[in-house]
C-alpha cells in the first residue's frame, strides 16, 4: 500500500510541476499596430511579424511565469513607401535597433468561469536601445485545446525611448504611441526549451 501511495505521489508531483509553454503562432493572422494620434494626423504602422512564448507552472498562471514578445520594426508599414522609409530610418533606426521586446512575468490573472480572463504582467520594454519598466494589462483567450490568443493595448513615450517626436511627410507624430497587440499562441512540448 505504502508503495502504492508512493508511487501516486511521485506522479502527482511530476504532474503538477510540469509547465505550460507556448509560442507564437507564425502565419496565423497576428496583428501589432503602433498608433500616433496628433492633433494633425493621425495614422499607424501595422505588422503581422511578431514572435515570443508565454510560459508558466501548474495550474496557476503566475508560477514560474515568463512572458516574452518582439515585433520586427523594419517590417511596420503606414501604407505609404516613403513615410515607411522615413520612420524605420530616420527615427527608428532599424538598421540598428531592428526589433521592439517585452520581457517579464505574469503577475495577476482575473480568473473566469468561462471565455477570456484578464493578465496583468510587469516587465521590461526594449525599444530604439533603451530599455524601461512597464506594467501591461491584456485578454488571454483559450481556443480549443491548446491553443491561446493573447491583446493587449498600452502606450509609450517616444522620449523615454530616446526617439525624436518626428515630422514624417509633414505630419507630426504624437509624443505618445498606442501599441496594440492581438497574437495566438499553441502549446508546444516542454523539453523544447524556453528562450
Amino acid at each position: 500500500m505504502r508503495k502504492i501511495l508512493f508511487v501516486c505521489l511521485l506522479i502527482s508531483v511530476e504532474f503538477f510541476s510540469q509547465g505550460t509553454e507556448l509560442h507564437v503562432k507564425q502565419g496565423s493572422k497576428n496583428h501589432v499596430e503602433f498608433i500616433s494620434d496628433a492633433p494633425f494626423g493621425k495614422f499607424s504602422g501595422v505588422t503581422e511579424n511578431i514572435d515570443g512564448y508565454m510560459y508558466w507552472e501548474g495550474n496557476n498562471y503566475t508560477t514560474n511565469s515568463s512572458l516574452y514578445f518582439e515585433v520586427d520594426l523594419k517590417t511596420l508599414d503606414t501604407g505609404i513607401g516613403l513615410r515607411n522609409r522615413h520612420m524605420r530610418d530616420n527615427y527608428l533606426q532599424t538598421d540598428k535597433f531592428p526589433d521592439a521586446s517585452f520581457k517579464g512575468k505574469i503577475t495577476n490573472v482575473t480568473p473566469a468561469a468561462q471565455g477570456p480572463f484578464k493578465v496583468d504582467a510587469d516587465g521590461e520594454m526594449f525599444i530604439h536601445g533603451v530599455t524601461k519598466y512597464i506594467k501591461i494589462s491584456g485578454v488571454l483567450t483559450k481556443s480549443g485545446n491548446s491553443d491561446y490568443n493573447l491583446k493587449t493595448n498600452f502606450s509609450i513615450k517616444l522620449s523615454s525611448y530616446n526617439i525624436d517626436i518626428p515630422s514624417i511627410m509633414m505630419v507630426k507624430l504624437s509624443e505618445v504611441i498606442e501599441l496594440q497587440l492581438n497574437f495566438n499562441l499553441f502549446s508546444v512540448n516542454k523539453a523544447e526549451g524556453k528562450k
